[in-house]
């Protein structure tokens, strides 16, 4: 059956005539036009409750304000992102950025990958932008380019900005602007609730008014200037330069040559391709790698896709994703649909995948392995799904790929003894990863989930940096001191999602002389070339090498799980059902996030004590043990148990009606049993709950979480003034 054909059937049947005729400007229009928002369209369009929609997922977005749309007809304003909403948010950031920066030169980048409508959203930001006099990079031909490298050269051509048209490795009808900074780092929300306060201003005048009046400029206008790109090659030879001083060094690239077997990288979506294959021919090593999914394919050539009870269904793009058939048997829905076990048939035992998504920040890692290995890869708390009568192929979370990542980079680095390293990490990744940093003596430094967190941290640290602090601190997100010295270099950032960089040997300067101790986002290509490194240096299975660094690091909290809620179905056609899912499964997830949020926040202000809190989950969850429970905290973004023997973090979705359940300690049945027990909880308050804590109480502590948020985010705030340069590109 064609998943995609019927995909587009059930989008077709349930689009309204009046949308399909009435696109309110034609965005397919190339020449100069100028669009009148009047008030009846705003009305007719219902963009005040878009609006509203919208101003709350930038309130709490982790990774861009992300929702699903009209894939074949994107002016579709029952939708979050539509051609009116990305029109009124490109104008609105357009303007805060000029009233800003009144005087000077301005130029952003904006960059897509494979997703539905990209290219026209990209269109859309890039006329928008011209028609203000603010100069557009984009690649030559409008060509896709990873996230990455728009937000490295958001940093290293000193740009006001950037934006990057994507929802990571969400499902196919789902997309979003990641929006980055001057610094290339996402909008953290403060940022974001700056343009959003402006489309507010303008639907306000609209209302006033009676229109508001939105200027295109024509598709070729010479300040969308795609010739730049051409010359810099798209940025390529620049993100090379970077490497080769990192993680692509002499060593690195020989031991890659030098490895015998080929390593294969899934393109999952194709973006990665374009970008990723020129840059390994740069490096002279592409002859080390096949490829798989080379082509570019919005429906990400059927990769996540399922039918299940008899309709459309979109697993996502996460390998590790866990889901249950229908005799209860747990399996990868993701992993199946990659089809390895055809794919890879005739590949040679112990052949690695590095899989990558489509906007090619993210990396997975799986290995072909004997089947009479299946012993060592459970103890080692590995997954793996079976291929064929011999073989299996070994799945491992980030947590694990990223331990064994940071073990061979620092192993490989020429210490400097002046030099403080440190690592910096979300809050829901692996514990072993804190293990691995104090065996070695490497200051921890954990934050929110989100790779603008992590990003975050680094500028703290950069801005006493450059100042010379003699002894430079930050606090982390459990509000810890961690002391760097006055020369701090960081050997790795990541996230259990995926995402990682590694830290810069020596500073990185700007073309303008701004400083950074590491990239802000996350690369699978820096990540693939580490990996390949690392993969080509050893002997064993990746999983016995996995092993002996747990036996050489005496680490204890080997296992780690995540439990995903997901209360509605994302891949419903009909947009009214959708919503009104939504909206109950919201409710459920903020249900289920305030029971845990309240016992944080009422100790974090004295209310209740630790024992207090052991008594309401002893009698709300009576199947489980909290007597070693010592201490729980808000981490940012969700609630943080702390066990003497493990962990368990409940987070809600920054961007979905879905709750996250993280747990890292010794025993995997038991950080299975707690995370499903808790993160699946409804949320109800029991007798002994409000014994404590009254309802108001609890259903105010989000403002008040919201508070603590913000008084973090604060401490340690990297001030740096960014001054536009005289641009010579």
């Amino acid at each position: 059956m064609n998943l995609e054909k019927m995909l587009m059937d059930s989008v077709e049947k349930n689009t309204p005539q009046y949308i399909k005729e009435d696109k309110i400007f034609d965005y397919n229009n190339k020449g100069k036009f100028t669009f009148k928002l009047t008030k009846e369209y705003v009305e007719k369009l219902n963009l005040k409750t878009w609006f509203e929609g919208y101003k709350k997922e930038a309130m709490v977005s982790t990774a861009g304000i992300r929702g699903p749309q009209n894939i074949i007809y994107p002016h579709d304003t029952r939708f979050p992102i539509n051609t009116i909403g990305m029109t009124l948010a490109t104008l609105a950031k357009a303007l805060v950025l000029k009233e800003k920066y009144p005087n000077d030169e301005h130029v952003k980048l904006v960059g897509c990958e494979v997703r539905y409508n990209s290219k026209i959203y990209l269109d859309i930001i890039a006329r928008i932008q011209a028609a203000l006099n603010i100069r557009t990079l984009t690649p030559l031909n409008r060509q896709t380019i990873p996230i990455w490298l728009a937000s490295f050269l958001a940093f290293k051509l000193d740009l006001v900005g950037a934006e990057y048209i994507t929802s990571s490795h969400g499902i196919s009808v789902k997309n979003a602007t990641k929006d980055l900074n001057n610094q290339g780092s996402q909008y953290l929300p403060d940022e974001s609730m700056e343009f959003v306060n402006k489309i507010e201003q303008i639907l306000d005048e609209v209302d006033k008014k009676g229109f508001y009046e939105i200027e295109f400029s024509s598709s070729d206008d010479e300040l969308i200037d795609e010739k730049t790109m051409e010359k810099l090659n798209n940025g390529i030879d620049l993100y090379c330069e970077y490497l080769k001083n990192g993680v692509a060094n002499k060593k690195n690239i020989k031991t890659i040559k030098d490895f015998k077997n080929k390593i294969v990288i899934d393109s999952v979506g194709g973006c990665a391709y374009n970008t990723l294959s020129k840059i390994l021919k740069n490096l002279d090593i592409s002859d080390n790698f096949v490829w798989l999914n080379k082509e570019e394919d919005p429906f990400f050539h059927g990769i996540g896709k399922d039918i299940k009870n008899g309709s459309f269904y979109d697993w996502s793009l996460d390998v590790t994703v866990l889901a249950k058939d229908e005799n209860g048997v747990e399996y990868f829905p993701v992993v199946k649909s990659l089809n390895y076990g055809e794919k890879l048939k005739d590949y040679p035992l112990n052949t690695v995948i590095l899989i990558t998504d489509p906007d090619h920040d993210r990396l997975n890692i799986v290995q072909i392995i004997s089947i009479d290995k299946i012993k060592e890869v459970e103890k080692a708390g590995t997954d793996y799904v079976k291929l064929d009568e011999n073989r299996i192929l070994c799945v491992f979370s980030a947590n694990q790929s990223f331990l064994m990542i940071m073990d061979y980079w620092y192993k490989s680095l020429e210490k400097n003894s002046d030099s403080t390293y440190f690592m910096v990490k979300t809050t829901a990744s692996s514990k072993a990863w804190d293990e691995w940093a104090k065996s070695k003596g490497i200051k921890i430094i954990n934050t929110p989930v989100g790779f603008k967190e992590i990003a975050s941290v680094i500028k703290k640290i950069e801005a006493q940096f450059e100042k010379g602090v003699e002894n430079i601190t930050v606090y982390d997100v459990f509000n810890k001191k961690v002391e760097l010295g006055k020369n701090p270099r960081m050997i790795f950032g990541g996230e259990e999602s995926g995402g990682m960089i590694i830290g810069a040997i020596e500073p990185i300067k700007s073309l303008n002389n701004r400083v950074a101790l590491a990239m802000r986002e996350k690369s699978a290509t820096e990540a693939i070339i580490v990996a390949s490194a690392l993969i080509s240096s050893i002997d064993t299975t990746l999983v016995e090498h996995l092993q002996k660094i747990y036996d050489e690091n005496h680490i204890i909290p080997r296992f780690d799980v995540r439990v995903d809620i997901a209360y509605y179905n994302e891949s419903e056609p009909d947009i009214n059902k959708l919503k009104e899912a939504k909206v109950k499964g919201e409710a459920k997830r903020t249900k289920n996030d305030i029971f845990y949020l309240a016992l944080a926040v009422a100790k974090l202000e004295n209310k209740i004590t630790l024992d207090n809190i052991k008594e309401i989950l002893s009698a709300t969850f009576k199947e489980l043990d909290f007597s070693n429970l010592a201490d729980v905290k808000f981490v940012g973004d969700g609630t943080y148990l702390d066990f003497d023997d493990k962990f368990v973090e409940i987070r809600p979705s920054g961007t979905d009606a879905k709750t996250k359940a993280y747990a890292g300690g010794s025993d995997k049945q038991i950080l299975i049993k707690y995370a499903d027990y808790l993160g699946n909880y409804s949320g109800e308050l029991n007798e002994t709950y409000k014994k404590y804590l009254d309802e108001k109480y609890v259903q105010n502590c989000k403002d008040v979480s919201f508070e603590v948020y913000s008084k973090y985010t604060l401490k340690d705030e990297d001030k740096r003034e960014f001054e536009i340069p005289n641009y010579t590109f």
